[in-house]
């Protein structure tokens, strides 16, 4: 099993942790500490040596951050969480709603005296550094650069990951990473710009086609590099993990110990981007006035994939859609009271280990019924483990790491006869997934212009969810990859080859949860015989094909359009995927994609 259901924190161990936290705070003559969910590379996952934030409170969320000052802690946490967090720390502990209250703004209120604040600056970019200081102008409230204090505690902590790095094949790249070096570097001397520092590893994964294990669920493997101007790349990686890989790369990738990492950025010449929301401060520190403001040049490129990606993806979709129809029809010839969330786990990995080109799941399987299910990133332990009952709903988030694609698919699945309340609420989010899936847009847009048309079958009825619409996914990359989202907050424009989730959800607390999600790629629409030829207009190609239970669906509540969208997509899952099921699992999806 890639994945195991082990209580990984608890929350009787943070009382003691924070109490020897804020020990080692007053010896520094510090008022607070801040405890992120971050590592030095600013990835979205950290491996377990920095999951600094979970050791200390007991909060295993993949967002969130810690103030522990010496009289309250504070555990900062966004919408998707606000349930998870309750279980999961102890009383010691404030749940702060994040980012309605901001860092500043409880700091204020907490030390209206004012106070030293210590963070360590590789776990805190530039931009929320530059906020600090900015909001807490004239307060009397320091923040510090310090050593890391819970390092210094934490007996036990877990060594730094040294797994093996690989060749990612140009089958599935799409193109050399010989030809994306010399194409970023020739834009960063247009821009004026000597050299860029990249931190994230997933940049540093797309720029050099390789992959990595340092980080569980996402191939990746930690390092920094600087992309020069002239297409040259300085790799700080360590020797161990490169291996013969280290040949393979070429003479333009010169690769050197990440210790040096510091010292060679102080001694580059010239102008030297950094992407202040993903660089640690201390990258900003080592640059001094050469540091030049600019996005992560891998950010946009990797996000536009190219054919071979899409068609990777496309194809790794399908395939993954074999192992989940083989799950659900396994699942429905199983007595409810027979089954547990852990079963329903194992026996879906199983189906997709099927697969010789799995390499890993893309994120925790989320199997979640009644109100596990409202707990929107719930990971099942042998703790929580909760029977499937008649009447309950499943919800099934989950997804694979696959050589030509990264999928992430949420099905919810209904268990014995649901209720009204929730196939009325299920059927607004299927209107609102479906809303979206039809939707052609002028381009130019973002994600913050076209994402409420998910939710207004919601907002009609009153409700909504608390978590974004949609974010991107990589080409066998991180499963949530920026910059493009669809989202509140998201100002990047969507272009052609862009691949985003469409999820769409609905939680009542201690009850019950749904959610619905496909992966689209961003893809030119073709003119209508009514369009303006002056505009252009982008719509989405549909990656995923996976039956929707037409068990929860209220069918008076669709419009005629909506009937035929699903009616449709219905034939499309069975035209692609049914010559590959065997005979029971086949049985199942003709029956599963009967029109409504």
């Amino acid at each position: 099993m890639f994945q195991t259901f082990e209580v990984t924190a608890r929350p009787e161990q943070g009382p003691p942790r924070l109490a020897a936290l804020r020990e080692v705070m007053e010896s520094e003559g510090l008022d607070g500490f801040l405890v992120p969910r971050a590592d030095a590379h600013q990835g979205e996952y950290v491996a377990a040596r920095d999951a600094r934030l979970a050791w200390i409170s007991g909060f295993t969320g993949s967002a969130g951050f810690c103030a522990a000052l010496r009289d309250v802690a504070g555990v900062f946490i966004d919408g998707r969480y606000r349930t998870q967090v309750k279980a999961q720390v102890a009383d010691v502990f404030t749940p702060v709603p994040w980012p309605d209250v901001s860092l500043v703004e409880w700091l204020k209120e907490q030390l209206p005296e004012g106070g030293k604040v210590g963070f360590d600056p590789w776990l805190h970019t530039v931009a929320q550094v530059e906020g600090w200081q900015s909001g807490l102008k004239g307060s009397g409230i320091e923040m510090v650069q310090s050593a890391n204090l819970v390092d210094r505690i934490w007996e036990d902590q877990p060594a730094p990951p040294m797994n093996p790095v690989k060749l990612h094949p140009i089958e599935f790249a799409g193109e050399s990473a010989a030809s994306k070096c010399d194409r970023l570097g020739k834009e960063l001397a247009e821009a004026g710009q000597d050299a860029a520092a990249i931190t994230l590893p997933d940049s540093i994964m797309w720029l050099l086609n390789i992959r990595g294990s340092d980080v569980e669920r996402n191939p990746l493997a930690h390092g920094f590099a600087v992309l020069h101007a002239d297409g040259m790349v300085d790799l700080y990686m360590a020797s161990a993990k490169l291996g013969e890989v280290r040949e393979e790369l070429g003479d333009r990738v010169r690769q050197h110990e990440p210790e040096a990492f510091l010292d060679d950025l102080a001694r580059l010449e010239g102008k030297v981007r950094i992407d202040k929301g993903t660089a640690p401060q201390i990258v900003a520190d080592a640059l001094g006035d050469r540091a030049v403001a600019g996005d992560d040049p891998c950010a946009l490129p990797k996000a536009r994939k190219n054919e071979a990606e899409i068609e990777g993806s496309a194809a790794a979709h399908l395939r993954d859609a074999v192992a989940m129809v083989e799950l659900l029809s396994w699942l429905d010839a199983q007595a409810p009271a027979t089954l547990t969330e852990t079963g329903v786990v194992t026996q879906l990995e199983a189906c997709r280990r099927r697969d010789n080109a799995l390499q890993d799941i893309s994120f925790e399987t989320i199997s979640g019924t009644g109100p596990n299910g409202a707990i929107m990133h719930y990971r099942v332990t042998e703790e929580t483990d909760a029977r499937l009952e008649d009447g309950h709903l499943l919800v099934l988030d989950s997804g694979g790491q696959y050589l030509d694609g990264t999928t992430d698919i949420t099905r919810t699945i209904a268990i014995g006869e649901p209720g009204e309340e929730e196939r009325a609420a299920f059927t607004r989010v299927l209107q609102g997934m479906i809303g979206m899936s039809r939707l052609r847009w002028p381009k130019g847009l973002a994600g913050r212009d076209i994402e409420a048309i998910g939710r207004l079958p919601l907002w009609l009825a009153g409700q909504d969810f608390n978590h974004g619409l949609g974010h991107g996914v990589g080409a066998y990359l991180s499963v949530h990859e920026g910059p493009q989202r669809l989202s509140r907050a998201s100002t990047i424009p969507l272009e052609p080859g862009m691949i985003l989730s469409n999820e769409p959800g609905y939680y009542r607390e201690g009850a019950f949860g749904i959610r619905i999600e496909n992966l689209l790629v961003v893809q030119e629409a073709e003119p209508l015989p009514s369009s303006d030829p002056e505009r252009e207009f982008l719509d989405w190609r549909t990656l995923t094909f996976v039956p929707i239970d037409r068990r929860l669906i209220v069918t008076d509540m669709l419009t005629a359009e909506e009937r035929a969208w699903i009616n449709a997509y219905h034939r499309e899952v069975a035209e692609k995927i049914g010559s590959r099921l065997g005979k029971e699992a086949k049985l199942w999806l003709d029956a599963a994609v009967a029109p409504i």
